[in-house]
């Protein structure tokens, strides 16, 4: 089976990029529907329209409903249309990309992705994941091609609530060690089919790991103060350029099969994509007997940025077996990336990996946090 590499066409990342948009833009259509939530809208929605008019790029500009569901999609195709846009143009997080590749998918439109947070690495990706209007997981719908082009303007991102940025570091995280087991079992990459992963990608993969444990701490502290430094400018690449290119060409395993699953409990939906993620890669380690200081280096890292250790920490308190059941046979189902490991898995193996996982969690942060009260 043949190796494969998957990349946006170009990828653009700086201090006021946004200004630039309509450089990029221009080169792919003359009229784009730019889709984003509130927040983001109101954040970049002037300078990027100054910047579309600037290069006689035409503009609707349309609010993004908040998830990326059949309806959704739907809905903005129908804009899209309406108003003869010949480009999509979707700004603010994961969902409102992930809508706007599938709209420039079924449009046969050029797609430019422009994060104005770094929580999750969807804007690099030929994968829009879809859920129900509820919130609840359905599928990863895989798109034929990448995005045209991604724009980060990292201001805008470190304007954003630290919060979005370590829930990105949980996302990325993972990177490397669904990538790894999948390097391991040597089976077909569920997104592409390709098989094993490509040396570039392992590498990228190990690169976004050991980013985010050198500079994770340096950039957190600095977006509290709304600061741009070359630490923040290296988690950035790495949440949504490193991460990006790793999974979907390195291939998922157990962490993000974890999260789907974890979307079953409704107490799940207030936490952030990366955060659910983060426990999973926890989960994901125990399940295969990764070795225990590799298990305590992210356990350290996550508590030392303020990622979950436990289930408590994504708000899922005192569950009882029904609850990790339903999580764990959401995780097993047929087609779910966890079976990418490299040895048979059952609902049985999930449910008790998950149990020890929280278990490891909350003994890691009991013992570190009262260390970390005495040295204060």
């Amino acid at each position: 089976m043949s190796r494969m590499f998957l990349a946006p066409s170009r990828y653009v990342q700086g201090a006021g990029a946004i200004a630039e948009l309509g450089i990029h833009a221009a080169r792919m259509g003359t009229k784009a529907l730019f889709t984003g939530g509130k927040t983001a809208l109101n954040v970049c929605g002037s300078a990027a329209e100054a910047s579309l008019k600037d290069h006689k790029v035409g503009c609707h500009t349309e609010v993004f409903k908040g998830e990326c569901s059949y309806k959704e999609i739907r809905r903005l195709m129908g804009i899209a249309k309406a108003n003869r846009t010949d480009l999509v143009i979707a700004a603010g997080g994961g969902k409102v990309i992930d809508t706007g590749k599938a709209v420039g998918h079924e449009m046969k439109i050029p797609v430019l992705a422009v994060p104005t947070i770094a929580a999750t690495d969807a804007p690099c990706s030929a994968l829009s994941v879809i859920y129900s209007e509820h919130a609840v997981f359905e599928r990863y719908l895989i798109l034929p091609k990448n995005p045209d082009c991604v724009l980060v303007d990292t201001t805008l991102v470190a304007n954003a609530p630290v919060e979005l940025l370590v829930s990105g570091m949980g996302d990325a995280l993972a990177t490397y060690w669904e990538a790894d087991t999948c390097a391991k079992s040597h089976k077909p990459n569920a997104l592409t089919g390709a098989c094993p992963p490509t040396l570039s990608s392992l590498a990228l993969a190990r690169l976004c790991y050991d980013t985010l444990l050198e500079y994770g701490l340096q950039a957190k502290l600095a977006v509290e103060k709304k600061s741009v430094t070359p630490a923040v400018e290296a988690v950035v690449e790495a949440n949504i350029l490193l991460s990006g290119l790793g999974f979907e060409s390195g291939g998922l395993a157990g962490a993000h099969a974890v999260h789907n699953g974890l979307t079953v409990l409704e107490a799940s939906h207030a936490k952030f994509h990366g955060q659910k993620v983060a426990f999973g890669v926890i989960t994901q380690m125990v399940l295969e007997g990764r070795m225990s200081k590799d298990v305590d280096k992210v356990l350290d890292f996550y508590l030392s940025v303020g990622l979950p250790v436990c289930l408590e920490d994504l708000s899922i308190y005192n569950p009882n077996s029904d609850d990790i059941r339903k999580v764990a046979e959401a995780a097993t189902v047929a087609g779910e990336t966890i079976h990418s490991t490299w040895f048979p898995v059952t609902v049985e193996m999930v449910e008790s990996a998950i149990w020890a996982a929280d278990a490891l969690g909350r003994e890691r942060k009991s013992r570190l946090g009262s260390s970390w009260a005495a040295d204060k």
